[in-house]
């Protein structure tokens, strides 16, 4: 059960150090420029798919099913990111 605590605390952290590299590179640099929303957006898309890929190995039983889940989990995670970002599908969700 610890192991479980502390791949949770890893997954958690992660996130946070993922969303720290946009906000040391705005004091760099101008062409990085997010807003408390975009953070906001950012967080909750990458601890949700965290807490997301935990559940699942918690839950899921055997390891092909697991490593397939998480895999589809990331890659939506990505396909939103992506969508998010440049509008690649443009769908309103992106603003365009």
């Amino acid at each position: 059960m610890a192991f479980q605590n502390i791949r949770l605390i890893g997954i958690l952290i992660t996130a946070a150090l993922l969303l720290s590299v946009p906000l040391v590179a705005m004091r760099f640099t101008n062409e990085v420029n997010w807003s408390l929303a975009d953070f906001v957006v950012a967080g909750i898309l990458l601890f949700g798919t965290g807490l997301i890929c935990e559940f699942i190995l918690r839950t899921v039983k055997t390891t092909t099913s697991r490593i397939a889940i998480c895999a589809g989990v990331l890659a939506l995670l990505v396909l939103v990111w992506i969508e998010l970002a440049v509008g690649l599908f443009g769908t309103p969700f992106a603003g365009s």
